[in-house]
């Protein structure tokens, strides 16, 4: 039997005594959708491909840990969430930046969705693309309770916030959202 008709759990079984080529396939099956977790976080290319490929190995090497192997996508995805937070934090720590290029900045850049996918509306992709002009720590708690499907305990914990502050930064996220949003379709 080829690795690609196994389903995940027999794969993970795979993995958890060394094999190789299972991993890759588990690695296959699940690094489009890391990177572009990772990539809505740090906002570039690069070091979403290198956080991806972290949280793989850092996986690949816990993963005896690993209680239910059902869990494996979700808790690979938690892996993706704390690295690129982490990183994220880390590259702009006491970052300055010219008050012009904060006025006038225009990404250029990709914008964290597959390039495969097309959007079916144009609305969708101007929220989107409003999304990213929010304040960091509100676009973060979006798109980690709106994108990914976390609550907001889990939030509270990746963003190391209290739940009360959890729960204030994202209604003033989306409220901030909305603002623009009215704005943007007036």
């Amino acid at each position: 039997m080829k690795l690609t008709e196994l389903n995940n759990d027999q794969l993970i079984k795979l993995c958890v005594s060394g094999n190789q080529s299972a991993q890759l396939e588990i690695y296959n099956r699940y690094y489009k959708a890391m990177f572009n977790t990772s990539l809505r976080i740090v906002k570039n290319n690069f070091e979403a491909e290198d956080i991806m490929q972290d949280s793989f190995l850092m996986a690949f090497t816990k993963i005896k840990t690993l209680k239910n192997h059902a869990t494996f996508g979700s808790w690979l995805k938690r892996i993706v969430v704390n690295n690129s937070i982490y990183h994220y934090k880390k590259n702009n720590k006491n970052k300055e930046v010219p008050l012009d290029d904060v006025l006038y900045k225009i990404e250029d850049g990709p914008d964290g969705i597959s390039s495969d996918y097309e959007f079916t509306t144009l609305k969708a992709q101007q929220i989107l693309n409003t999304l990213k002009t929010l304040k960091d720590n509100y676009r973060i708690a979006l798109t980690l309770n709106l994108i990914e499907g976390y609550d907001y305990e889990e939030i509270s914990e990746i963003m190391n916030l209290t739940n009360a502050n959890c729960r204030t930064t994202i209604s003033r996220a989306k409220e901030s959202l909305r603002q623009k949003l009215t704005t943007t379709f007036a």
